[in-house]
């Protein structure tokens, strides 16, 4: 016998955000609609530290004053280590200082909005002289800028990990927080079994997912891609060739225990290109599912487990 199911839908970080909860009775209602409120809150307040096309933000205001050490919230001090962690597992290849190239490609507001139509053809870059942990250090409650960063890349699965938590402290066992596809999961769905996650760009009746107690992202350039001048561009900028937007893999999910894990190697992955993405996924445990665009799906040997088998 199916359980009753709770949804609350609403736009935050760019995105639709979606909240499921598995409910034992019809009496839980409220507080689960009280508790997804509560979630809506901590989405609109995190968006205030992280992003960076408000000017309020703190983020914002950390990027303006470069070069001294300023005091700052936990989550900009826990996002700040973990940037340092990507970038050096990643061999620099995850960067939070490419919001420079980014800006200077047009991408200045947020993509929806943005007309890439009357950009000028940006200049040619030149990649990072200096290692990351000298332009972004930490001290206690205080953090160093010697250059503007953005922490997007993985301030979303943070969030989303945020959000489960409260969730989890409020005593529900059975739900999953959806952020544009950037997922924590918990517990069964409304039909007592593991949660059935479909991957962008892939037909159900291909490959489905089927997780509990785990994080799923997916990062790719299917969805924020531009032309200035007939030339191509996306998001994802690669440091180490920073003029150089390879078009060879259209995503990468990635499942790890939660979903900041995810959303920083499925990027990541992206960046190394499918051959080296598939060899550092083996030879790091990751599970991971890659998407070329010519169709052909890829699997690392962990993600395997994972997939839902075909009755």
């Amino acid at each position: 016998m199916n359980k009753i199911e709770f949804q609350s839908d609403f736009k935050s970080l760019g995105t639709d955000i979606n909240i499921q909860i598995v409910l034992e009775n019809k009496e839980e209602q409220i507080r689960a609609k009280n508790n997804a409120d509560k979630i809506r809150e901590l989405f609109s307040v995190k968006e205030k530290v992280f992003s960076r096309f408000d000017p309020e933000s703190e983020l914002s205001r950390l990027n303006r004053n470069l070069g001294i050490f300023q005091k700052c919230s936990s989550d900009i001090v826990y996002l700040a280590g973990r940037a340092l962690f990507y970038n050096k597992i990643s061999g620099g290849l995850y960067d939070p200082r490419v919001i420079e190239i980014l800006e200077h490609m047009g991408y200045d507001k947020d993509f929806k909005t943005k007309d890439f139509s009357k950009i000028n053809l940006p200049p040619v870059f030149s990649a990072f002289k200096k290692e990351l942990s000298d332009d972004l250090k930490i001290d206690n409650n205080k953090v160093f800028f010697g250059r503007r960063m953005d922490f997007s890349g993985i301030a979303k699965g943070y969030i989303v990990d945020q959000a489960a938590e409260f969730l989890q402290g409020q005593g529900w066992k059975n739900f999953l927080v959806d952020a544009g596809g950037d997922m924590r999961l918990f517990g069964k769905n409304q039909a007592g079994e593991d949660w059935k996650i479909a991957i962008e760009g892939i037909p159900e009746e291909k490959l489905m997912l089927s997780l509990s107690d785990r994080g799923v992202a997916t990062s790719g350039i299917s969805r924020k891609k531009w032309k200035i001048q007939e030339k191509r561009f996306h998001h994802l900028v690669n440091p180490k060739k920073p003029n150089e937007f390879s078009y060879e893999l259209r995503t990468v999910s990635v499942i790890a225990k939660n979903t900041e894990e995810a959303d920083g190697r499925a990027k990541t992955l992206v960046l190394m290109g499918k051959e080296k993405g598939l060899e550092f996924a083996k030879k790091n445990k990751i599970a991971a599912i890659f998407l070329d665009y010519k169709g052909n799906v890829s699997l690392s040997p962990p993600s395997k487990e994972y997939i839902l088998e075909k009755k």
